[in-house]
């Protein structure tokens, strides 16, 4: 993934109003944050978020008119239509990051321009062509992730911009996406309303 200004990797935002802390609309959920190594516990959370990000979705998305999937999720931020979009064709890439990781020894990975790839017509299109991509993706990539071994965990690729990153962090790293964006849309929907 290139970063773009929703895609940090270092900690929490609040953007401060004169009587209390307002979390920053680009990050409803906080920037993502891993240290260390991860908890047998915690991992299988992280597992569990990445198997429901389709759900958690379809779910924040139900019921939405195009207008309102047109509708920006903040002040210069891609419309819900995008935001849907973009979390095939990001975790897309994830999963096969994964297995390139997984059959290859610390592969260097292509990262794609997701703010130009938000542009093309394919963001355009009804969401449900996108919203049953990422039900089948996850299905696939959660039978990767679940059989993966202790060993497995450890294994890398690198990033240009970000170096080597280990499968765990990884996970962790995609279990907040779909966390994040899956908050723009909910966020949005108690901003206006909805």
């Amino acid at each position: 993934m290139t970063r773009s200004p929703d895609h940090p990797i270092p900690n929490h935002s609040m953007t401060q109003s004169p009587d209390h802390p307002i979390p920053d609309p680009r990050y409803p959920i906080g920037k993502f944050s891993s240290a260390g190594s991860i908890t047998a516990d915690r991992k299988k959370q992280l597992l569990d978020d990445i198997e429901q990000t389709p759900a958690r979705l379809r779910e924040a998305v139900r019921g939405l008119s195009d207008a309102q999937l047109d509708t920006p999720y903040r002040d210069g931020g891609w419309t819900v239509r995008q935001v849907v979009h973009h979390l095939p064709d990001s975790h897309m890439n994830s999963y096969i990051r994964f297995k390139l990781a997984l059959t290859e020894n610390d592969p260097t990975i292509k990262p794609y321009e997701e703010a130009l790839w938000a542009e093309l017509p394919d963001s355009r299109q009804p969401i449900e062509n996108s919203l049953t991509m990422l039900d089948s993706l996850h299905r696939r990539w959660t039978t990767v992730l679940r059989n993966m071994t202790r060993a497995d965990w450890q294994r890398t690729f690198r990033h240009p911009e970000l170096g080597s990153m280990p499968l765990e962090k990884a996970l962790a790293l995609y279990s907040w996406h779909g966390r994040h964006h899956v908050a723009h849309v909910t966020e949005l929907r108690k901003r206006m309303g909805w």
